[in-house]
């Protein structure tokens, strides 16, 4: 018998290792392609509603907020019901696009890359984080981030008063705006049971604003335009299977490692870099399909952050291929050494054409 000691765990990078309800149904449902769009804040009024919560005085706590979703618990020391999946090939990387990659964007008016940041939200009276980045589209409004960090699958809702502030200063600055979410774009297997093979959304944002203060002390919004134009997108790639290759994980790890230890802010962005990704496995979380990357020692807040090939860090852009969506403790010793993702496979690609055709109001202010 293997001891529990050397068992697997695993536990969600925002938490979210739920009981779920039976699935009740989503608005703009496609039954076809299972991909489903839940609406967040439609109209401007809509946005105006959510940008007043998040006014300065607020949005200065923000990196006090939970880096967590309802349900957070650090992983436990023995397993939660995870098992490894074969080992990754040592061998080129595989890749079958079938016309479902997408190329990475510069800002529109140059220079390196904005895209990676926080998203802030609300599940019932208490607010959340993760991390997330900017994606290129034909609409220049898509964040992508982990499915926990935008629905709820246990409450079957979405996160109420969802934003994404890219690269976001220490104490509540947006210097490149902040973008209220319009619509959440994921798959009904995340709505409907919390299976972490589809634990990856794509939120279609508003046109982004900063506030600006008055003599008199009062806060107008300055409209500043669309996410892609002011920090670019990174591209996207479906269908890499895991091998060696190099994948460059992003995110702001903030929460306790599991020996309680909190080596991470989450105020500074992170990287894990250079390790190896393998198929890996949780059957407890319906996770049949993940990626893991290992070394890495990611904690929650990373939930959401983008796993990007052929990174280039001069332009500070890539391909999404994935997500955090887990963290691992391999080798219950006190801190997490792997993370993973769900497999970006054509279905995700679905999941975002979707997000990336819709539309929104073409002004905010």
């Amino acid at each position: 018998m293997i001891s529990r000691a050397r068992q697997l765990a695993a536990a969600a990078l925002g938490g979210a290792l739920l009981l779920l309800p039976a699935f009740t149904g989503i608005a703009n449902a496609a039954p076809a392609s299972k991909v489903y769009s839940v609406t967040l804040a439609r109209t401007a009024t809509d946005m105006k509603k959510v940008a007043d919560y998040w006014r300065p005085d607020r949005l200065k706590q923000a990196d006090n907020y939970s880096p967590a979703t309802p349900g957070a618990q650090a992983a436990p020391t023995s397993s939660a019901g995870a098992v490894s999946g074969p080992n990754a090939p040592a061998t080129t990387a595989q890749r079958t696009s079938a016309g479902q990659d997408v190329t990475p964007v510069a800002p529109k008016q140059g220079g390196a890359a904005k895209t990676m940041g926080k998203v802030f939200f609300r599940f019932g009276a208490k607010e959340y984080w993760c991390s997330a980045s900017a994606v290129a589209s034909r609409n220049r409004s898509v964040v992508a981030t982990a499915g926990h960090c935008a629905y709820d699958s246990r409450q079957a809702k979405p996160a109420e008063y969802w934003i994404f502030v890219p690269n976001p200063g220490p104490n509540g600055e947006t210097p490149d705006g902040i973008y209220v979410g319009a619509a959440i774009t994921m798959h009904e297997d995340w709505a409907g049971k919390g299976d972490y093979d589809f634990d990856y959304a794509f939120v279609t944002v508003h046109r982004g604003f900063v506030w600006e203060q008055a003599k008199d002390g009062t806060y107008s919004m300055k409209d500043v335009g669309r996410l892609q134009d002011n920090v670019g997108g990174q591209g996207l790639e479906v269908n890499r299977k895991p091998a060696a290759y190099v994948v460059a994980a992003f995110g702001f790890p903030a929460g306790a490692q599991p020996d309680g230890t909190r080596p991470f802010d989450g105020k500074t962005l992170r990287t894990c870099q250079g390790g190896v990704t393998y198929w890996t496995a949780a059957p407890a979380l319906d996770l049949q399909k993940g990626v893991r990357l290992q070394p890495c020692d990611f904690s929650p807040g990373a939930s959401g952050g983008p796993w990007l090939v052929d990174y280039d860090a001069t332009r500070r852009l890539g391909d999404l291929n994935g997500v955090n969506s887990l963290t691992w403790n391999r080798d219950a010793k006190g801190a997490y050494d792997a993370v993973s993702s769900p497999y970006f496979d054509i279905t995700a690609g679905e999941v975002y054409r979707r997000a990336a055709a819709l539309t929104t109001p073409g002004n905010v202010t």
